[in-house]
């Protein structure tokens, strides 16, 4: 028997209702209060459950559910809160460890393995204490049981949760290990008495890496603790993103009930088979796209679920999600403005419950309902028209791609700089911001309107300048070097680009939780890609004539922007990443013509993208350098070439950076200290580094004096020739009251440490 499960569910909303709650609640908005957030919370869980539920799904989560982050819930359910925090409690604990307060900074978050999720990074030391607080995973399950869903429980496995975390005091996380497992076990005891069996799912996914394999012999030990609890608690050992062979030879040495395992994107856990058959565990397969938001071929699915079963000796198993489907969008139900030929080809989260539940049942051989079976027609139809679509092919891209002669640009760094500090003339510690300024609420208004033909284009481009004019008259009030033209005329840095690119499709509400109540909404790239036309020259050329200072080009990536859409899976990523990187040459070509001198070009995804496993890396830095120095070719040696890269750990990859051979680069250090930078020194980077110096991801403003230590503390590792000053984001997300302090004060502490 096969049956159906998923490993965990969207929670922003189908119409990001708990956004807006938590928001609202964030900007003291009247009607919202911590009680409308959990009443949102609470109906939002219904809601989901149910889906699921009428779906025909056999195993559903709770505990998946989240008013931020599931690793914060985590740190809030062990009670491992650093002590900056104390004191605090309740909402007000959990939302300060994640956005900060006035009195303390935001703990660390970052990049949730390869996805564009955010997750908050566990703060430990050797101290550190551990007090369990089970009400979140007991009310939980008990409001689904009340529902009359009997769900398993989501938890974050242990050993992923100290491996992804940090020490204050360069002690090892792991020598907290029997301290943590004993709050698991006693979170099992309390679970054990909720009902008679009880499936508990444990998150593992560092098991998919290589630092995985490293700790495997970390498995036997601590489920033995966690197996030996309750027997009528069925752990289920979760991974996902990649396959996890070396964990397996290690689970089926445990009583664990079951593993998940990724057969999307681990196609080498097919390995793991012969194995699993000969052992008592339970396989968990994931055959349905949890990343993508194209439709399965049922057929080919099926047929692949039949083989399983084979290779299984015709052992029970589940089928279901390859991943949590928190990193696709929600539903298709509100999509009325996309081309239905490329939405006949998609599948949101909904929708995939209904592909998994099809595909259990025919693997079953069992008889689809009316309802299942027009879908499953759907979906023969939408495979054979997605398979010799028009849409997709383009042969004048094809031709240009196999005629390129030039890869990258013609002189070397060391010749470029001394051209460009001649040509741009600035001096010690240059000041710049990452590109966007706040998005108010009138500028989104002012979008909205257009979008809907409510007001006409020469009101919407009256009300961008007025905005670019407002940008620029404050950045020159407040001492910055470097202009930016505040980026008013865009919803999103990769989706402006993909409305202007030819191959790409988008979706009125397919957004998806990137960190607590940000969400993006990734464009669909579906077939070859090119630019029609020039994408930012009018803007950023308008900005320039407002100004005699640079006015910097803000331009994303070729990396980012495949790494950010929801990318057609019938091509490898690489040639796509080099379509891409076309037309992003042509759009610099075209800037510095217009007399534009400096050009960011934003990676900010470039380490997201990073396969998993160190076997699969070579190929991915070769395509992912290749197409960023494809995409600044264009660029003269007097233009200045910028890049920015997100929450990356750089001691890795720096002699990648180093490989793209950008002019500048700014990082986001903020949160991390100086030790990010320290592996630029290390190597003797010798391109100019521009580290953030104060935390965009946080409402408070930071003072003159924290940001001279900052600044100085920064002059500690490189010198003062190869430094830029900036904040470490763009400040889309953040409000005006908080952006002009804090970049005014950035730009006084840069005057107090130049004249020191």
């Amino acid at each position: 028997m096969i049956k159906s499960y998923v490993t965990g569910f969207p929670r922003i909303g189908e119409k990001r209702e708990l956004k807006r709650s938590l928001e609202g609640l964030w900007g003291k908005k009247e009607g919202f209060s911590q009680d409308s957030l959990s009443q949102t919370a609470k109906t939002l869980r219904a809601r989901h459950w149910e889906y699921q539920k009428n779906a025909n799904i056999d195993v559903i989560s709770s505990n998946d559910f989240s008013l931020y982050d599931i690793m914060l819930d985590t740190i809030f359910m062990l009670g491992c809160v650093p002590f900056r925090f104390r004191g605090l409690s309740g909402n007000e604990l959990y939302f300060s460890m994640a956005r900060g307060n006035n009195s303390a900074v935001a703990m660390e978050m970052t990049k949730w393995f390869n996805t564009n999720y955010h997750y908050i990074v566990p703060e430990l030391h050797k101290g550190t204490e551990f007090n369990l607080n089970s009400q979140k995973v007991i009310s939980e399950y008990n409001e689904a049981k009340a529902q009359g869903i009997k769900t398993k429980i989501n938890l974050v496995g242990p050993i992923t949760f100290l491996a992804l975390a940090k020490t204050t005091d360069d002690s090892c996380a792991f020598c907290h290990l029997d301290e943590v497992v004993a709050k698991y076990a006693e979170l099992l005891e309390q679970i054990s008495k909720l009902d008679d069996e009880i499936i508990v799912q444990f998150d593992e996914p560092i098991f998919v890496t290589d630092r995985g394999d490293e700790l495997a012999d970390k498995i036997v030990p601590v489920y033995e603790k966690l197996t030996s609890v309750a027997n009528n608690v069925k752990i289920v050992f979760m991974t996902y993103f990649e396959h996890a062979l070396k964990a397996v030879n290690e689970v089926v040495k445990t009583k664990i009930y079951g593993i998940g395992l990724d057969f999307v994107y681990g196609v080498k856990n097919l390995d793991a088979l012969e194995i699993l058959a000969k052992s008592n565990v339970v396989l968990f397969a994931g055959v349905v796209d949890g990343r993508n938001v194209w439709k399965s071929d049922i057929d080919k699915k099926v047929e692949f679920v039949k083989e399983i079963e084979k290779r299984l000796g015709g052992k029970d198993f589940y089928v279901g999600s390859s991943c949590s489907l928190l990193h696709v969008p929600f539903t298709l139900k509100y999509e009325e403005k996309i081309n239905p030929e490329v939405k006949s080809w998609l599948s949101f989260a909904v929708e995939k419950l209904s592909e998994i539940s099809i595909i259990t049942a025919l693997a079953n051989n069992k008889p689809l309902c009316e309802v299942a079976t027009k879908i499953y027609n759907d979906n023969k139809a939408s495979a054979n028209s997605r398979a010799n679509s028009t849409l997709i092919h383009d042969k004048a891209v094809a031709e240009r791609v196999n005629a390129l002669v030039k890869f990258q640009r013609d002189l070397s760094f060391d010749e470029r700089i001394k051209i460009q500090h001649k040509t741009l003339n600035y001096g010690i510690l240059p000041t710049t911001t990452i590109g966007s300024f706040p998005q108010t609420t009138e500028l989104r208004v002012l979008r909205q309107n257009f979008k809907k033909g409510e007001i006409d284009e020469s009101t919407y481009n009256d009300g961008i300048k007025k905005y670019i004019d407002d940008c620029v008259k404050f950045q020159e009030e407040c001492g910055l070097d470097v202009l930016v033209h505040g980026e008013p005329e865009r919803n999103d840095m990769v989706e402006y680009f993909g409305e202007q690119i030819k191959g790409y499709a988008f979706s009125e509400n397919g957004w998806v939780q990137s960190y607590g109540s940000r969400c993006v909404k990734p464009p669909l790239l579906f077939g070859d890609v090119s630019r029609p036309k020039p994408m930012t020259v009018d803007w950023i050329s308008y900005a320039q004539s407002r100004t005699d200072k640079i006015m910097k080009g803000m331009l994303t990536g070729p990396v980012t922007i495949l790494n950010w859409s929801f990318v057609r899976d019938d091509k490898p990523r690489a040639e796509i990443a080099k379509q891409l990187a076309l037309c992003i040459n042509d759009e610099i070509s075209d800037l510095q013509d217009a007399g534009i001198k400096i050009v960011q070009v934003d990676e900010a995804a470039f380490k997201e993208g990073y396969p998993l496993r160190a076997e699969n890396i070579p190929s991915y830095e070769k395509f992912a350098v290749d197409c960023f120095k494809l995409s600044v070719s264009s660029a003269r040696p007097e233009t200045q070439i910028h890049t920015h890269m997100c929450y990356s750990e750089f001691n890795d990859i720096i002699k990648t950076i180093e490989a793209m051979d950008a002019d500048v680069i700014s990082i986001e250090t903020a949160r991390s200290g100086n030790e990010l930078l320290k592996i630029f020194k290390s190597v003797g980077y010798k391109q100019e580094v521009g580290p953030g110096v104060y935390d965009i991801h946080s409402p408070r403003v930071p003072s003159v004096d924290e940001l001279v230590t900052q600044i100085k503390a920064l002059l500690e590792v490189l010198p003062k020739e190869q430094l830029w000053i900036n904040p470490d984001c763009g400040l889309k997300t953040r409000k005006w009251e908080e952006v002009k302090p804090s970049l005014v004060n950035m730009t006084q502490a840069v005057k107090i440490v130049r004249n020191s």
